[in-house]
């Protein structure tokens, strides 16, 4: 792969996730003279003992206190004179006590996005790194060598100091790394990828851990997971609309432009795409049959016998149409599967809406994204050229390190993540129960004698991750806790925000992986079951199929022959349809399940099947088989 070329002003998100997964970098050499620059104007204004921010004075709550000429320290008795000046000391002091993050680390593609974004930014040329250091930074990238950085330490502002101080520490030989799949000290790996450790100059440490990159780099690595996911779960829904024999008017083109909220008009046409050559949505409700029980004389025909089902109507007697006639006359009267209404339940009916607002919110956010993505994010700025009186002027200290605009972002996606993972579940629990399911067996089983569940937990898993979703959804930019003696007074707690949407992104695909695992068992049932169907009323006369309708008149009666009539009428038009399938995309989506997971006859042993279907998701083959 080519090497990703940064230069702090076109680095897109699908770059980054490149970067993460292994691809190299390079800098781009026209903005070199840039950042070297501002470098070299900073150790001009140090020579002219000018007081800058964190260069020549403390940081935070010591920003008064100015360096001075040499260590007092070195006064005090039994004391060791350093050969370090004390703006190098400054400097690596900022890193090595700010490295104090816990827990988990993070995942070896995180660190990388992290390492990325903080060259990009520094290649802005306003943060008087020198290109040394860029370039040892981007070396350590491309060698390979990931810093240890564990998850909790960052509160958003300044930035993400401690996790970027873990990343900047292995740059001077200290902290933990990863390489060749091994943990070890940082030294060590720097010396095994034949890399030296650096000694900061001016602001160099303040440049390495003052921004936004471990909340930018889970943002749009969750986002990475979620776009595809969105994708995903509308192929999901479709799955489970052909299951259901759905109704397709809801999802309409010129319905949803008269409420065209992007996301909704989106998902509604994603799903007119994903059902295109479907016979099952919207087939007549009359064709549809019930499930009934498999017996030994259900069937006539040896090959029929091997059926895992039985299937039946039920007539609507004649007494029961007065003042329905008109209705009886262009819909036949039986009752199978499916009721005659309008519409469906919001879950299948309400997709777009639901979808398409989950859409908007990732939108959104990948909007704030893209700009922090190419943004200058430490402070102070240095603007080495331009004109001023004073330092101050040329050095400013601002806030670009705050990270509220990702924060609220990711609180958007935050709340829209339980959403997308709630109505998936809603619709794996119709179709498991037998009093919404549409005339399917419950729990997707033949059950015959009674002792067997099908997918009856798999329902309660789908619960127990959404509420689980739901539990960590709250806000955590609304609850700021101040920091640094109280400089640091307002935090956005972005860091926490991005971090629980890149984890929770996976559990939402485990639950869009359920639903998957169950629509293709109900698909396969529904679309043999009308075939069965068909295939009864291509063989056989109208008394064979009059034997799979419940509630009709006995022979001899006067309403046997009209209703003998009316079993004709619906023999003939379920003879007359081609076999019923699901649409093109779903069947594509359905055969790649199947290759792997085999349909659910008798109750056996889910649990190897259920993390087979969630690793099709996660690694995306389900939604590669309907793309193509």
């Amino acid at each position: 792969m080519k090497p990703i070329r940064l230069d702090g002003r076109s680095l897109t998100r699908a770059q980054l996730v490149d970067v993460a997964y292994g691809a190299h970098v390079e800098l781009a050499q026209e903005q070199l003279p840039a950042v070297a620059r501002a470098a070299e104007f900073l150790a001009e204004q140090v020579s002219r003992e000018e007081p800058i921010y964190g260069v020549s004075t403390g940081f935070g709550s010591n920003a008064d206190r100015l360096l001075g000429n040499h260590r007092l320290r070195d006064e005090l008795p039994g004391s060791t004179r350093s050969n370090e000046s004390l703006h190098e000391e400054l400097q690596r002091n900022l890193i090595v006590t700010h490295a104090v993050c816990v827990g988990e680390a993070f995942a070896p593609e995180v660190v990388r996005a992290m390492l990325c974004i903080r060259i990009n930014t520094l290649m802005r040329g306003h943060s008087g790194i020198r290109v040394e250091t860029l370039q040892a930074l981007t070396a350590m990238l491309n060698a390979g060598i990931v810093p240890v950085v564990p998850q909790l330490g960052s509160v958003g502002a300044s930035g993400d100091l401690a996790p970027l101080s873990h990343l900047a520490i292995v740059l001077l030989g200290g902290g933990e790394a990863f390489y060749e799949g091994r943990r070890m000290p940082g030294a060590q790996a720097l010396e095994r990828a034949g890399l030296s450790p650096i000694t900061l100059s001016y602001k160099e440490g303040l440049a390495l851990n003052n921004g936004t990159a471990q909340m930018l780099a889970c943002g749009v690595l969750a986002l990475d997971k979620l776009e595809d996911l969105l994708d995903t779960a509308d192929l999901a829904a479709a799955m489970t609309i052909d299951a259901f024999a759905g109704r397709l008017g809801a999802f309409a083109e010129e319905v949803h432009a008269l409420r065209p909220h992007p996301g909704q008009v989106h998902s509604a046409a994603n799903l007119r795409i994903l059902l295109e050559g479907s016979t099952l949505a919207d087939i007549p409700y009359h064709l549809v049959p019930k499930f009934r029980a498999w017996q030994p004389g259900s069937w006539d025909t040896a090959q029929a016998q091997q059926l895992r089902f039985d299937i039946g109507w039920d007539w609507v007697p004649l007494a029961q149409r007065h003042g329905r006639e008109k209705f009886y006359r262009r819909f036949r009267p039986f009752r199978g599967g499916k009721k005659h209404q309008p519409q469906d339940s919001y879950s299948l009916r309400c997709i777009p809406q639901v979808h398409g607002a989950v859409r908007d919110a990732i939108a959104q956010a990948a909007r704030v994204l893209d700009i922090e993505l190419n943004a200058l994010t430490d402070n102070p700025i240095v603007f080495p050229d331009a004109k001023a009186e004073f330092v101050e002027q040329q050095v400013i200290s601002a806030g670009h390190f705050h990270g509220m605009p990702l924060a609220l972002a990711m609180s958007y996606v935050k709340a829209a993540i339980p959403v997308l993972a709630s109505i998936s579940e809603r619709r794996l629990n119709k179709l498991v129960d037998p009093s919404t399911n549409d005339g399917l067996p419950g729990f997707l089983i033949g059950n015959e004698d009674s002792t067997e569940s099908g997918h009856m937990i798999v329902q309660y898993t789908a619960a127990a991750i959404v509420n689980d979703l739901a539990s960590r959804a709250h806000p955590a930019s609304v609850y700021s806790i101040p920091t640094s003696a109280n400089a640091e007074d307002h935090v956005s707690m972005g860091a926490n925000e991005a971090r629980h949407v890149l984890a929770m992104a996976d559990d939402l695909g485990k639950v869009i992986a359920l639903e998957l695992y169950t629509a293709a068992q109900a698909l396969d049932l529904r679309r043999d079951m009308i075939n069965a169907a068909r295939d009864l009323a291509n063989r056989a006369d109208a008394a064979a199929l009059a034997a799979k309708i419940a509630g009709g008149p006995t022979p001899g009666t006067l309403e046997y022959d009209a209703f003998l009539d009316e079993v004709e009428a619906l023999r003939v038009e379920l003879a007359d349809a081609d076999e019923f399938q699901p649409g093109r995309a779903v069947a594509a989506a359905h055969a790649a399940i199947r290759r792997e997971i085999p349909f659910l006859d008798r109750d056996r042993a889910l649990d190897g099947e259920v993390a087979t279907a969630v690793r099709l998701v996660k690694d995306g083959t389900i939604l590669g088989a309907a793309r193509g």
